[in-house]
C-alpha cells in the first residue's frame, strides 16, 4: 500500500519503500543471500523495482526501506504485511539487508520500530514471522527478536525452483510485548541516540506529524479499504 509512515530510532529511519531504491539495493543480492526467499532472485535492479511495486501496491501491506538516519543510505526493506484489523494480527516479512549489516544492530532496530508501531498503533493482538525451514540463519534471528517458535507448516509454498518448501512459523503476542520490548531496547541501548527511549521511539511520523494519535488516525485512514 502507498503510505506515508517514517519509523525512526536507533539511528535508523524506515521511510516508505519505492521502486527507486531498487538501485542502490540491488548490488546486495546474490544468490546466498536471496536463498529461502518466497520470490524469484532479480538479476537486475528493474526486476528488483518490479518486485518492489508488487508490495506497494498491495493493500495489507506497509512496506519499508530501512535507510541510515545520518547519511540517508539505503540498508535494505522490511514490511509489516497480511494485517487484518477485524482479527487484529499482521505479519512481518519483506526483509533483506546487504551482507554488511547481518549480524548489526540494523535488523533488531527495523524490528523494534515495526513491533513497536504493530502493538502501539495497529493494535494487533498477534504479530507472526516466517520463513524458509531450511534457512536457519533467518531463523535464529527471529528468535534472537524474542518471537517463539510456534512449528512447520509442510510443504507450504512453491519455492523459486519449483519446489515444495516448509516454513517455519513464529509469533509474538500482545502480552508478550513489553518483555520483548524490554529484552530488544537492552540489546539496542549501545546504538540509542537522545530520544530512542520506549515513549519516544513510539511517535512515528506519518505525512511528516508526530504524536501517537496522529500516528493512530493515520494507520486507521491507510487501511480503511481492509
Amino acid at each position: 500500500m502507498h503510505h506515508e509512515t517514517v519509523l525512526p530510532g536507533y539511528g535508523l529511519s524506515l521511510i516508505p519503500l519505492a521502486p527507486e531504491h531498487a538501485r542502490a539495493l540491488h548490488d546486495f543480492v546474490d544468490a546466498g543471500m536471496w536463498a529461502g526467499m518466497a520470490a524469484s532472485q532479480p538479476r537486475t535492479a528493474g526486476e528488483l523495482a518490479a518486485l518492489f511495486e508488487a508490495r506497494i501496491s498491495d493493500p495489507a501491506s506497509l512496506a519499508f526501506a530501512v535507510a541510515d538516519e545520518r547519511t540517508g543510505a539505503i540498508l535494505g526493506t522490511t514490511a509489516l504485511n497480511a494485517f487484518d484489523a477485524g482479527q487484529q494480527r499482521v505479519e512481518v516479512g519483506g526483509t533483506f539487508f546487504g551482507r554488511q549489516f547481518w549480524g548489526s544492530h540494523v535488523n533488531p532496530a527495523s524490528k523494534h520500530a515495526l513491533l513497536t508501531f504493530a502493538f502501539g498503533v495497529l493494535h494487533v493482538q498477534r504479530v507472526a514471522f516466517r520463513c524458509d525451514a531450511r534457512n536457519v540463519r533467518s531463523a535464529a534471528a527471529i528468535e534472537r527478536l524474542g518471537a517463539t517458535f510456534e512449528g512447520v507448516l509442510r510443504s507450504h509454498r512453491t519455492a523459486p525452483d519449483g519446489t515444495r518448501a516448509d516454513s517455519a512459523v513464529f509469533s509474538i503476542l500482545r502480552p508478550e510485548w513489553p518483555s520483548v520490548q524490554r529484552d530488544l531496547q537492552r540489546r539496542l541501548e549501545p546504538f540509542a541516540q537522545q530520544g530512542d527511549r520506549a515513549e519516544k521511539h513510539a511517535e512515528i511520523r506519518p505525512g511528516g506529524q508526530a504524536g501517537h494519535s496522529g500516528a493512530a488516525i493515520y494507520a486507521r485512514r491507510t487501511f480503511a479499504a481492509l
